[in-house]
């Protein structure tokens, strides 16, 4: 059966069809999955019932995976195998989190407009996120179009953005939730990183903006100019004219592109429903620095 690209929107959302992703993809089949997420940014691949190795195998198609975050932290004990990172409000009996619990309070950050891995100094490509329960009602997420969102700037800005470069953090955007629970080893681990407010997307050739709410700050800038300027980026980009909602059914796979996207969680009862997703993610080639050819001054 041959895959079927059926687009959700007209540029930034599809569905892929006339694939089971327990079994080995063929190389052509994953040319025109290559093809249409370069065009579309966020692909969902409906009816799927995969076990955790066939979620990996499927996503090591696209690259090597991250090890996930709560790897780090020594004294809790994880749901998940490490490539895997737990977008659930489980615990590792599969217990629905305490209010209370130190891993719900970290996840609220994911409420906020993020792109994966943005804290890490070669961040995320893409991220492929499988539900296998939902709540019947909220829990959804929004995904923002930051291509789209570029082109849309007046000419001016996208001049003063040129060359322009962000300090991103976990801790940064943590502490806009008032988390602040972080182990020594987390510290250690994930110091403060740069990326660049503005890249070219390998397969697409179009630039797009680069956001996140880990971004604290620009470089070379004045603090207080550099906040303001990344909020109103961000705000710019979330416009509803550039963000795809997606509801998800049991079984859906979703796969987005963390190099031209943000993306957020939204809420809903997480003390009496069980949510649960897992999120293989992809690492990407190099530091988005070097891939712009952006020489830093220590």
């Amino acid at each position: 059966m041959p895959v079927i690209v059926n687009p959700i929107t007209e540029s930034f959302a599809a569905e892929i069809g006339g694939l089971d992703l327990r079994r080995p993809v063929e190389r052509g089949d994953l040319q025109v999955i290559e093809d249409a997420f370069n065009r579309f940014s966020v692909l969902i691949f409906v009816e799927q019932d995969l076990t955790d190795q066939q979620q990996v195998d499927f996503s090591l198609s696209f690259g090597p995976l991250e090890t996930s975050m709560g790897t780090i932290r020594k004294d809790t004990r994880q749901r998940l195998r490490p490539d895997l990172a737990d977008v659930s409000n489980l615990d590792e009996n599969n217990e629905v989190l305490k209010a209370d619990d130190r891993r719900r309070m970290f996840n609220l950050g994911n409420q906020l407009w993020h792109t994966d891995s943005s804290f890490k100094r070669v961040p995320a490509k893409c991220s492929l996120l499988y539900a296998k329960a939902i709540p019947p009602i909220g829990g959804f997420t929004e995904f923002a179009d930051l291509r789209a969102a570029y082109d849309a700037l007046p000419d001016d800005m996208k001049r003063r953005l040129e060359g322009l470069v962000a300090e991103h953090s976990i801790f940064v955007s943590r502490a806009k939730t008032g988390y602040g629970n972080f182990s020594q080893e987390e510290y250690d681990q994930l110091p403060p990183v740069p990326q660049v407010v503005v890249r070219t997307h390998a397969g697409s050739k179009r630039k797009t903006l680069y956001l996140a709410s880990h971004a604290g700050r620009i470089l070379n800038m004045d603090e207080g100019e550099g906040r303001t300027l990344l909020a109103d980026l961000i705000r710019h980009a979330t416009q509803r004219q550039f963000v795809y909602t997606h509801r998800y059914r049991v079984g859906d796979l979703v796969m987005w592109d963390d190099r031209c996207t943000m993306h957020r969680g939204r809420p809903f009862d997480d003390l009496a429903y069980k949510r649960s997703l897992q999120r293989t993610t992809v690492a990407d080639v190099a530091p988005t620095v070097e891939q712009e050819g952006i020489r830093l001054v220590a």
